[in-house]
């Protein structure tokens, strides 16, 4: 029993003694078991949740984004479900809302909000950048547009938070590859800086290179680069020519560090316009 199981089910049928229940297996939810050593991931939990609901749930928002493909959501984010329940244990959000036949798939044998529903209630019920960064992730998982997603908002127009998902809806980008990247794509567009194209190549006709974000036209590219830049001996030397590469297209190349701070990113970013002769409006 490696997988989330009832203990009510595992007793009636004989599995399991009350002893052995007690002694080798730990209950994560009420009534939802697993073996006391192992490790419990995000997938065992998504589906420990809706073994507590009796299999009567609909898995919602950053639960249903992670079976959809998407990464980037912890293991231990709360599970969301679509099921009336007044009192949730610990790690599962329960949500009484409406959801459609078109609006749901099957995952797994399990119930689970399309990607378009998966994105609504993303920006519904999620901080901005948190709800950008997950929606970029699904979007690139899945190819959901923020179209998609904002029908089902006309659909649900009175419903909570509505009217702040459509303002965060068209913000995803399926270039986002990591949440720093969200993150830094946000930070320029509320500086107001245009819009950033993700994933952008550079090629001299042998070799390519792509760049997190940047704009074009003036040829001004930023990359975050991560811990991995660093730590990473292979990664170091492939960015050395990638690096030089970029360069010698003729781009200005920005790269951004978890230690910069805000000020000095946008400082930075505007002098690159700067130089190109370009004011963008802040």
């Amino acid at each position: 029993m490696n997988r989330p199981f009832l203990g009510s089910q595992a007793l009636a049928s004989g599995a399991l003694t009350r002893a052995q229940l007690r002694w080798n297996y730990r209950a994560i939810f009420p009534n939802v078991y697993v073996h006391a050593r192992s490790a419990v991931s995000l997938d065992a939990r998504i589906a420990a949740a809706w073994l507590w609901s009796g299999g009567r749930a609909v898995i919602a928002g950053r639960a249903a984004a992670a079976l959809h493909g998407a990464l980037w959501v912890k293991p231990r984010t709360p599970i969301e479900l679509l099921w009336r329940c007044g009192r949730p244990p610990a790690g599962i959000v329960a949500r009484n809302e409406r959801v459609a036949s078109d609006e749901l798939t099957t995952i797994r044998g399990m119930q689970v909000t399309s990607p378009a529903r998966t994105a609504l209630d993303l920006a519904r019920h999620l901080d901005r950048p948190h709800a950008v960064s997950h929606l970029d992730a699904l979007a690139r998982a899945t190819g959901m547009q923020s179209a998609d997603a904002l029908i089902l908002g006309d659909r649900y127009a009175g419903a909570r938070n509505v009217a702040v998902a459509r303002r965060v809806l068209p913000l995803l980008d399926p270039g986002g590859q990591s949440p720093k990247e969200t993150w830094l794509r946000l930070l320029l567009l509320d500086a107001g800086f245009p819009r950033p194209t993700t994933q952008i190549r550079v090629s001299d006709g042998f070799n390519n290179a792509y760049l997190d974000m940047g704009w074009e036209e003036p040829k001004i590219g930023l990359d975050y680069d991560g811990d991995q830049h660093r730590s990473d001996r292979s990664r170091y030397v492939h960015d050395v020519g990638r690096n030089e590469l970029v360069t010698r297209n003729g781009w200005i190349h920005l790269h951004v560090l978890a230690e910069h701070s805000r000020r000095f990113i946008l400082h930075r970013v505007q002098q690159a316009f700067a130089h190109r002769g370009w004011a963008p409006r802040q």
